[in-house]
């Protein structure tokens, strides 16, 4: 079974090994990569791994727009997609934590009974007060996690989707297909949760414009979770802040994005299985030298880029905040005010 990985990235170099050994590990067979301004080594390391028949690495083609959908859609003539038996659209901070049998992904496509498309629901993971970046497996450090049927004060929640080939593609979407208009019934794709369970119509048919990423989370990540670590460390998270977003053009993250994330409420180490494999995956990447130095580039540059963001009193002035931020987020501590509990 052949299963192509799309992601974007801009200056993720310190991430990229675990992440596309962790995809290996569950299954993952071809990747291909769009990158942009990179200055922290990530285009050259994408080129060695390129080199070495591990990834296919191309630039971004979006000028000035919106990098990842300008992306997605060259994504769809490349062979590496139109030769798939699936497609994994996903970004580097987020992880594919299958409950089943080994935690692969064909183990996945058939507990949900071979349909043509999975969507997986999010599961946000907290900074859980580490502040140093660390060079070792992100899945690894960070185990605190809202409670997974409610985020913030939402019980919808946000998914990423396997596509199948010969799903009815009008074109697609960072979180999901979007299927071509006017299908016959018998057209129609099976389309599950990370459940099995049919997704609800109006998300299936784009209907609800507010929710046409998400879903009502109950119930639905009996067979897979999508772990998705937005915040890291604080360091990380800074300079991620630094960055900017990798998918749109002029759009910094700030103090709501990191409350809305960084709720600790439970522990959840279900993740931590693969980390024997992992590591072993991890090893054989970096068994090549030249990804190992470069590698070890990427986390210089990472560290140098926290020291001078700390040299800048704006940025210190933001670590101190983020610091002293409540872990509730805004829209929960508005309806528990609402409600009379608000924390003293």
């Amino acid at each position: 079974m052949r299963i192509t990985a799309v992601t974007c990235v801009k200056n993720e170099g310190p991430f990229l090994i675990e992440w596309i050994a962790f995809n290996r590990v569950i299954g993952v067979t071809d990747f291909l990569f769009y990158s942009n301004d990179c200055s922290d080594a990530t285009d050259r390391l994408l080129d060695r791994l390129a080199e070495l028949g591990v990834v296919t690495h191309l630039p971004n083609p979006a000028e000035g727009r919106n990098y990842q959908m300008e992306a997605l859609k060259d994504a769809r003539k490349q062979p590496l997609v139109l030769e798939a038996d699936w497609v994994w659209i996903a970004d580097v901070d987020e992880f594919l934590n299958i409950h089943v049998g080994e935690g692969t992904i064909p183990e996945l496509i058939d507990a949900c009974g071979n349909p043509h498309a999975i969507s997986v629901t999010f599961q946000f993971f907290a900074n859980g007060g580490i502040e140093a970046y660390e060079d070792r497996p992100v899945i690894q450090q960070f185990t605190r996690s809202h409670n997974p049927e409610i985020w913030c004060a939402e019980t919808a929640q946000e998914v990423k989707t396997l596509i199948r080939r010969g799903f009815p593609v009008k074109y697609y979407g960072a979180h999901r297909p979007f299927m071509k208009d006017g299908l016959k019934k018998d057209a129609r794709p099976a389309w599950t949760d990370g459940s099995g369970r049919d997704v609800p119509w109006k998300f299936r048919v784009a209907g609800n414009k507010r929710r046409i990423r998400k879903f009502p989370a109950r119930g639905a990540r009996d067979f897979a979770t999508l772990n998705h670590y937005a915040l890291r460390s604080l360091d990380s998270y800074l300079v991620k802040n630094d960055r900017g977003d990798v998918n749109r053009e002029n759009r910094n993250f700030d103090d709501s994005y990191w409350r809305e994330r960084n709720d600790p409420a439970i522990e959840d180490k279900s993740i931590h299985r693969y980390l024997p494999r992992l590591r072993a995956e991890m090893k054989r990447l970096m068994a090549d030298k030249e990804v190992a130095a470069l590698h070890a580039e990427a986390v210089a540059a990472h560290r140098a880029t926290r020291d001078r963001l700390m040299a800048d009193p704006d940025y210190q002035a933001l670590r101190t905040r983020l610091l002293a931020l409540p872990h509730e987020s805004p829209a929960e501590l508005a309806l528990m005010e609402l409600i009379g509990e608000a924390p003293a």
